[in-house]
């Protein structure tokens, strides 16, 4: 157990666990990145959900305005 190898291991594990525990966290968690994740998604379906119905509403305003838009090839 006095091999210096051995000594020098046992040191450098030590050090490494002590910093490994006395660390500050570094980054998000993955939990922390699936909630970031679900919300922006949230969002964006929103947005998008969103955008669709005022697209498709202006669509009707452009058919009504223009008649109906039936375009049965009677002029």
């Amino acid at each position: 157990m006095n091999h210096p190898w051995i000594i020098y291991l046992v040191a450098y594990l030590s050090v490494r666990m002590h910093r490994a525990r006395t660390a500050p966290s570094r980054g998000a968690s993955a939990v922390e990145w699936v909630i970031i994740t679900a919300i922006i998604a949230g969002v964006a379906l929103g947005l998008a959900t969103l955008i669709s119905q005022l697209v498709t509403e202006k669509q009707g305003d452009i058919q009504d305005s223009f008649g109906g838009g039936g375009g049965d090839g009677d002029t």
